[in-house]
């Protein structure tokens, strides 16, 4: 599906819950959502990433039954009006079963394959790509940051094997702003090469998260340049894609990176 190694591929992100931290609401009728999917194909995103559960600290589990319902119709929208790969961001097996079979291209887990213990099977049943994030709200921190992401991943890359799930269906994520302090993120984002160690793409999700609040002293939608900033930082360590909520500023800075540092 990707030929890593070559250029940054751009997620573009599309909430479709009413309390996400940057843009809950904006997104929860079908209309809307096909629309913003739609801007952010043309502006050159590679990948549709559906949320369908705020991830955002303090935020509201939902049931599967309820995150379902929120993204089976604007996937089943997407599916048939993009030409794009679709990812559904979730940590559920069952909702990531029904999202699969209606066409969904790839599960992104926020919780690392270690949410859910049916969920590793799941991906690796429909033989799709899956994005395994590091999540330190998962475990308790103790030690150099890096290595806690390393343990972290190395576990879920055991979990994914033992499951079948294919090595190059594997990408990793780690999991910037999830349990982690502004300066431990920090930490993560100048060391990001360090994960390259592993074995398998990255993927860095940066956009407008609070580590960029906290340095610039603005609002979660004032913080495009501070995410572009962050793109660069990155594709300069190794990463292959980026989830983006700004897909024009992000894609021209990665294509500038790209064509210098690759």
């Amino acid at each position: 599906m990707f030929n890593y190694g070559k250029r940054t591929y751009i997620m573009g992100i599309l909430n479709v819950t009413p309390d996400s931290f940057s843009d809950g609401g904006n997104f929860f009728d079908v209309n809307s959502a096909l629309e913003q999917a739609e801007q952010m194909v043309e502006a050159g995103a590679d990948i549709i990433d559906i949320g369908g559960e705020s991830t955002r600290p303090g935020a509201n589990k939902v049931t599967a039954t309820e995150e379902l319902a929120r993204i089976t119709p604007v996937l089943k929208k997407l599916v048939a009006n993009l030409k794009v790969p679709i990812s559904v961001d979730t940590y559920k097996a069952d909702v990531a079963k029904e999202v699969l079979n209606l066409g969904a291209d790839i599960i992104n887990d926020v919780r690392g394959l270690q949410g859910d213990s049916n969920l590793a099977k799941v991906v690796a049943d429909y033989n799709v790509p899956v994005v395994i994030m590091h999540n330190a709200r998962l475990y308790d921190k103790e030690g150099d940051i890096i290595d806690c992401v390393k343990a972290f991943l190395t576990e879920s890359i055991k979990i994914a094997k033992e499951a079948g799930i294919k090595d190059e269906n594997i990408i990793l994520d780690p999991g910037i702003g999830f349990g982690i302090s502004s300066k431990e993120s920090m930490e993560i984002m100048n060391r990001l090469a360090e994960l390259k160690e592993l074995g398998y793409p990255i993927l860095l999700g940066t956009s407008r998260k609070s580590m960029i609040g906290d340095i610039l002293d603005l609002p979660a939608k004032e913080r495009v340049n501070g995410t572009v900033a962050t793109t660069v930082m990155g594709i300069m360590q190794g990463v292959d894609l980026v989830r983006v909520h700004d897909v024009k500023e992000n894609l021209e800075a990665a294509k500038v990176t790209d064509a210098i540092y690759r």
